[in-house]
């Protein structure tokens, strides 16, 4: 199965999206948007900035846990990571969003 982007509405009626990675594991969220146009917006955002390093930016919880983020050219975050148990977990995910990100469809399931 291939990568791909589900644009969904969430419980306070704003749209989101989510990349999923072959295996179905999802390797990236969005915040909120207030129409579906901002949220394709996002997704274009998210496959011309994931193949730049310098766009994400690696955390570490307190609690040991890590994430990252990935931001716009104007340092806006676009894109969420969810939490990982280790440093070389997160920068897996962090490889994965480059090579999926670009050739990724969209799936609109709002």
């Amino acid at each position: 199965m291939a990568a791909k982007f589900e644009i969904y509405k969430d419980k306070a009626g704003e749209f989101r999206f989510r990349l999923k990675a072959g295996n179905g594991e999802i390797i990236l969220s969005s915040e909120g948007y207030s129409s579906k146009a901002a949220c394709e917006n996002g997704i274009a955002s998210v496959k011309n900035n994931a193949p730049d390093e310098a766009r994400y930016e690696k955390k570490e919880s307190a609690g040991g846990k890590y994430s990252f983020t990935l931001k716009a050219a104007n340092h806006q975050v676009i894109g969420t990571s969810q939490s990982y148990k280790t440093s070389s977990g997160r920068d897996n995910g962090i490889e994965s969003v480059k090579k999926n990100a670009a050739d990724a469809r969209v799936e609109d399931e709002s």
